[in-house]
């Protein structure tokens, strides 16, 4: 074990096993385990304010699909080890392991920053992602309602939003997402990594099982709402195997779109990950280790664009292939998914132009 990392004991309601020293933090503290051999408490969660100024977040990436976000919460209950946001808790002072499950950061005022953002005359009409860093639906929001009062800010303005969750707590926002819909302003995206409950279990800890993301396709689209799958990440050697299923299973479902994205581990992902592998999957470490360097130049992370998303080399040529495949199988994007700005409205109409 690294210099910096606490142990603790493992639990499958948690996803990371260590907290790993922040790189922007020049001390750490390192408990002497020759003189205390008790075992660590383990952390519970807790919410904290997250006093931004601003609702929405931006990016000029040239292979992302979305240039604005918002994201409710920083940090995700949801505890999932491969989690490529982990590292940007550290800009907040945290680890980007246990502390990334278990210290959430809370955007209160986040539907009313995205009112004043949205009716601002400087606001362009375009697609705002939801979860584009952590996911909306985290458990949390059953209870805060953040995620569903930013819709029903975006439905009041009719602004396309894209959403992707895990948790089927989306299906309570029906009613909103019928009313974006209605004007061709909404699509949501079940992320969908195995139907493997035991392998969800310990590689999400606290996401919605196989069987109910299904359910909540099936639900999505019953009600007329544009729904599709993402089958991220792609994990060669652990999960990548599964992907015609997944995908078939998702067609059956409901969903009419599919994406994926192959698996990179940027900064301490790549120690997180390894001692989740160690944990429970030791037998399988070194080959799922191999997998993720051979479609990422024998690295373990890549930040190339255009090749990231997807990496590079043969095995992931067949990744791409099997994805490929797999959606012509299962009739998935058969059609264009094209959101529409056009719907777009600021209540108060001349008036607020105006001011």
């Amino acid at each position: 074990m690294n210099a910096g990392q606490q142990p603790v004991s493992p639990t499958p309601t948690r996803g990371a096993l260590t907290q790993p020293t922040n790189r922007f933090v020049g001390t750490s503290r390192e408990r002497d385990e020759e003189f205390d051999d008790s075992e660590e408490p383990l952390p519970r969660t807790q919410f904290l304010p997250d006093h931004s100024l601003t609702a929405l977040a931006w990016n000029d990436s040239p292979d992302i699909g979305f240039r604005a976000s918002l994201n409710p919460y920083r940090g995700c209950e949801h505890g999932c080890i491969y989690c490529y946001a982990r590292p940007t808790h550290e800009y907040l002072g945290f680890s980007s392991g246990l502390d990334f499950e278990t210290r959430i950061m809370v955007k209160e005022r986040a539907p009313e920053l995205l009112r004043a953002e949205l009716a601002s005359s400087k606001w362009q009409p375009q697609t705002i992602a939801m979860s584009g860093v952590t996911d909306c639906y985290q458990p949390v929001e059953r209870m805060l309602e953040l995620t569903r009062r930013c819709l029903a800010v975006l439905a009041e303005f009719r602004n396309p939003v894209g959403i992707v969750t895990k948790n089927r707590l989306v299906t309570r926002d029906i009613d909103l997402l019928q009313e974006l819909a209605r004007h061709n302003a909404v699509v949501a995206f079940i992320s969908l990594t195995t139907l493997d409950t035991e392998l969800r279990r310990v590689m999400e800890p606290r996401t919605s099982p196989p069987a109910a993301r299904l359910a909540t396709i099936s639900d999505l689209a019953r009600a007329g709402i544009p729904v599709g799958v993402l089958t991220a990440p792609m994990i060669p050697g652990l999960n990548d195997h599964e992907l015609p299923n997944l995908l078939g299973a998702a067609a059956d479902a409901g969903a009419q779109f599919a994406g994926y994205v192959t698996l990179r581990l940027p900064w301490q992902n790549k120690d997180l990950f390894e001692q989740w592998l160690t944990e429970h999957f030791p037998q399988r470490k070194d080959k799922v280790l191999a997998g993720i360097r051979a479609v990422r130049d024998g690295d373990l992370n890549s930040t190339e664009f255009g090749t990231r998303m997807r990496g590079s080399g043969p095995r992931a040529d067949q990744i791409e292939k099997l994805f490929a495949v797999g959606c012509r199988k299962a009739g998935l994007n058969r059609e264009p998914l094209n959101l529409s700005t056009a719907a777009f409205r600021r209540p108060g109409g001349v008036q607020l132009e105006l001011l």
